[in-house]
């Protein structure tokens, strides 16, 4: 089991349910004008319990489903949360999980959820975006002659890890891991004006990762520039290809990363250094041998 990848297993799952709605990291249900994101975390494969606090466990916990959120330009409007947690934990775990947890709803209400007993933490969350005033984006809608953009630094959080693994000091780079911030401004900036076709996701696994998953889901290919720290994970940074004319229309600061052209014999090219395949990039997978 651990040398399939989790790419294969949604590839299974999508034949077996024949589910439209699967493919981008929120479902959209239009009839109903929302979207809805779901993450697992689980101890000592997302993070260790003696690497961050509580508090910062809950913040990251709902700001991994936030982020999926903003990604698909819905407003943040529902939470709810499943912990499953050892019978030693004490009252304290609790009151500060949730306390990060409220301090990262960005607007959304905490409506419900459910404990149960375990032998480690495990966290499920579910989260409701709005599509109130807001275009929904999805990966599949990035066409030829499209821009590509982003903004912010990549890779710190990848970074902050490593500190951690190595008992590092840096605190800055440990904070943009546990502690990630979101880029809310970028994603209603673009969804509350846009009205063409557009995909925009998060960088939750790479910047390279979220370019390659728009060309392969939009059949087309990506030609970008190289950025530093675009092969980390977690990051939490958006990425959006655009009609080139909508630009004129964004009142923020951002930078053009790349364009979308036809599909060639390959799906990423990152400045010169052509990828055909997703394990080409050599990301991280929970799926692999030994994590």
């Amino acid at each position: 089991m651990h040398n399939m990848k989790e790419l294969d297993f949604i590839e299974i799952i999508k034949k077996q349910t024949n589910n439209e709605f699967l493919g981008d990291d929120c479902a959209y249900l239009k009839d109903s004008g929302i979207v809805v994101t779901q993450d697992n975390l689980v101890e000592d494969v997302h993070f260790k319990l003696n690497w961050c606090t509580p508090y910062q466990l809950g913040y990251k916990a709902v700001t991994v489903n936030i982020s999926d959120i903003l990604a698909s330009g819905a407003k943040p409007a529902y939470i709810t949360i499943a912990l499953s947690l050892p019978h030693d934990t004490n009252n304290n775990f609790v009151e500060e999980f949730y306390k990060g947890a409220n301090s990262a709803l960005r607007g959304a209400k905490i409506i419900g959820g459910d404990i149960t007993g375990s032998d480690k933490v495990f966290i499920s969350i579910t989260a409701i975006g709005s599509d109130k005033g807001r275009k929904i984006s999805s990966r599949k809608s990035a066409k030829p002659g499209y821009v590509v953009i982003a903004r912010g630094k990549f890779g710190e959080s990848a970074l902050g890890l490593n500190e951690l693994m190595k008992n590092g000091c840096r605190t800055d780079l440990i904070k943009a891991h546990l502690e990630p911030e979101l880029d809310e401004e970028f994603a209603f900036e673009i969804s509350g004006k846009i009205k063409d076709d557009y995909a925009m996701m998060d960088t939750s696994d790479g910047l390279a990762d979220a370019l390659f998953k728009i060309a392969q889901a939009s059949k087309v290919t990506i030609k970008a520039n190289y950025i530093d720290g675009m092969f980390g994970a977690e990051d939490y940074k958006l990425v959006a290809a655009l009609p080139k004319e909508f630009l004129r229309e964004l009142n923020i600061e951002y930078n053009i990363i790349g364009e979308v052209i036809e599909r060639s014999d390959f799906i990423l090219d990152i400045a010169g250094k052509k990828y055909k395949t997703y394990d080409e990039l050599g990301l991280f997978n929970h799926f692999k041998e030994g994590v």
